[in-house]
C-alpha cells in the first residue's frame, strides 16, 4: 500500500518497467486533473470510480450488499434477482451511505513532530498530537463543506491530513443477481483470475 501522491518518487519506475505508458501525473496531480479525480471512497471502506459525468459510480457487489439487501422484501428480492434502474425515479436512495472524494492531502509532519519529546507520557503524547490536529483541520476546512482529517502513517513518523468532500444522496441503481454478483464468495474475491460479475452501480 502507498500513498497516490508518493507515486512519483517510490513507484513511478517500477511501474514503467513493467509497462506502464501513460504519464504518472495522469494518474495522480495535486492541482489537475488525474485519475484521482474518479475514485471514490465508497460507504467508509470501499473503493468506487465515477464511470460517468452524470455521477454513475462503479463498485464491488460485496460492497453495495447491505445497501442491496436494505431494498430487498419477499416480493422485491433483489438480492436473489438483481435489480436496474430504467429511470432516475426508479433509483433506490440509500440512506446512511455515503461517497467521498479527496480534494487533497497535505503532509503536516512539521506541525506535529517537533511539538514531541520523548518525556512525554503516552497520553501527553496523544492529547497533543490530537490538539494540533483539530487546530489543522478546522483551519483547513473553514468557509467550505469539505472533512479533513489528520492521520498518522508509517508508524507515527509522518502525519498527513486527508481533505475529502463527502455526497450523501447516494443511490442504487443497478446490480446483478448475487449468484452473478456473489458468485465465488470472499475466497474469490482474492483469487485471480476471477469467475464472478462482483459490481454494482450507484
Amino acid at each position: 500500500m502507498w500513498l497516490p501522491f508518493l507515486l512519483k518518487q517510490l513507484n513511478s519506475t517500477d511501474m514503467q518497467t513493467r509497462g506502464l505508458q501513460i504519464p504518472v501525473d495522469s494518474i495522480y496531480a495535486v492541482n489537475k486533473s488525474s485519475l484521482k479525480d474518479g475514485v471514490v471512497l465508497f460507504g467508509g471502506g470501499c473503493t468506487g470510480e465515477i464511470i460517468s459525468d452524470k455521477g454513475l459510480l462503479l463498485t464491488n457487489h460485496h460492497c453495495g450488499y447491505g445497501q442491496i439487501q436494505s431494498h430487498s422484501t419477499v416480493k422485491k428480492d433483489y438480492l436473489t434477482d438483481g435489480y436496474w434502474a430504467k429511470t432516475y425515479n426508479d433509483e433506490l436512495p440509500c440512506k446512511g451511505l455515503t461517497a467521498s472524494f479527496i480534494i487533497r492531502i497535505d503532509d503536516v509532519t512539521n506541525d506535529i513532530i517537533p511539538a514531541l519529546n520523548s518525556k512525554m507520557t503516552e497520553a501527553e503524547r496523544e492529547a497533543t498530537i490530537s490538539t494540533i490536529a483539530y487546530s489543522l483541520e478546522k483551519k483547513a476546512v473553514e468557509g467550505t463543506h469539505y472533512e479533513a482529517r489528520v492521520r498518522p502513517f508509517f508508524t507515527g513518523n509522518k502525519y498527513f491530513m486527508i481533505v475529502s468532500e463527502t455526497y450523501k444522496d447516494v443511490r442504487l441503481v443497478g446490480t446483478p443477481p448475487s449468484a452473478i454478483g456473489k458468485f465465488g464468495a470472499d475466497a474469490d474475491n482474492w483469487m485471480w483470475p476471477r469467475h464472478t460479475g462482483d459490481f454494482a452501480l450507484f
